[in-house]
């Protein structure tokens, strides 16, 4: 088996490939990977493995059509993570997103339809329903993402749609809540809150605070792709979720409890555009058809993704600090 994973070395891609090299997916332990990422601030390639033997790492593009040309033949599968994902910065810079997003994902297909790739998970986001005030989202639910990034999710997971329909790749879609754990970027809520305190910094928290998410660690969130890419059916979109709605400041203090700190540690500042009240996705589809359940409490998932970025402060300080350091 030989796999190619697009957006490899980022937070969510990074960690698939890891617990695959590991032997945590069981029947894939002697599987090969082709990790393609562009490397872009979010792209980190200490996030995985230097010198493994059933590695291969290819810094590029999935908007150059050539590369995956040449680069795809040979693979049974593609697991495709890679895109731009940061509201905020959707919001001033759309373009970018609808290119790697919407383009990006077009041009994949594209090349896995041009040369045979029999198996194919497009990775999106529970972003792209909008915003849910009672009730959870299923898989039917109609689309109305209200962020520049959410919209282009939902374009990507359109064209994906498409080219199962229109061409017959065997093709499933993931959508899951927000994730958390080690490795995550520093502009995220929960690893900035986190390396905040650790300096000693007051934490950003946008308006009232009462915007609510459902909060899924990335190794939960990564075997339920796993699920799906072995047993999902073609055509179908599966919610990926983890059952723990939190508002924000209840994360901000659960991180006050954490890494020490009062409600002095908290600075009120003025709402994102945009900003979505509430998601929350009925995950019932993926557990009733693939057995999929959440192994990781909260709890226990929050504690130990303190304690990781507590351990390992050169990562995080290389990472946030990299304006600094240019």
């Amino acid at each position: 088996m030989r796999l190619l994973v697009t957006g490899a070395a980022g937070f969510i891609g990074s960690h698939y490939v890891r617990t695959m090299l590991d032997g945590g997916f069981p029947g894939y332990e002697n599987a090969r990977i082709t990790a393609l990422d562009k490397l872009t601030y979010a792209g980190n390639r200490t996030n995985l493995p230097a010198d493994h033997p059933r590695l291969t790492f290819v810094q590029g593009d999935i908007r150059d059509l050539p590369l995956l040309l040449d680069l795809l033949p040979g693979h049974d599968a593609v697991v495709h993570f890679a895109a731009e994902s940061h509201v905020d910065r959707s919001i001033e810079a759309a373009a970018d997103f609808v290119s790697t997003n919407v383009g990006g994902t077009q041009n994949l297909l594209e090349a896995c339809l041009r040369t045979g790739i029999g198996r194919i998970v497009h990775v999106s986001t529970d972003e792209v329903y909008g915003s849910i005030t009672e009730g959870s989202w299923t898989e039917d639910w109609p689309l109305a993402p209200n962020t520049p990034y959410a919209a282009s999710k939902a374009g990507s997971d359109l064209v994906a749609r498409s080219y199962w329909k229109t061409h017959g790749l065997n093709l499933s879609i993931t959508r899951c809540s927000n994730n958390y754990g080690p490795y995550q970027h520093p502009e995220k809520l929960i690893p900035l809150f986190i390396t905040n305190l650790l300096e000693g910094e007051q934490v950003p928290l946008y308006g009232d605070g009462l915007n609510i998410r459902e909060w899924l660690h990335v190794d939960d969130h990564c075997h339920g792709i796993q699920l799906v890419l072995e047993k999902g059916r073609a055509g179908e979109v599966y919610n990926i979720g983890g059952g723990n709605e939190r508002t924000n400041v209840e994360i901000t203090r659960t991180l006050l409890d954490l890494v020490g700190g009062d409600e002095s540690m908290i600075r009120r500042v003025a709402d994102r555009k945009g900003h979505d009240l509430r998601y929350s996705i009925d995950e019932s589809k993926i557990r009733t058809e693939l057995g999929y359940a959440p192994r990781t409490t909260f709890e226990a998932g929050i504690a130990a993704t303190v304690a990781w970025y507590r351990d390992n402060p050169d990562w995080w300080k290389t990472v946030k600090h990299a304006d600094r350091q240019a």
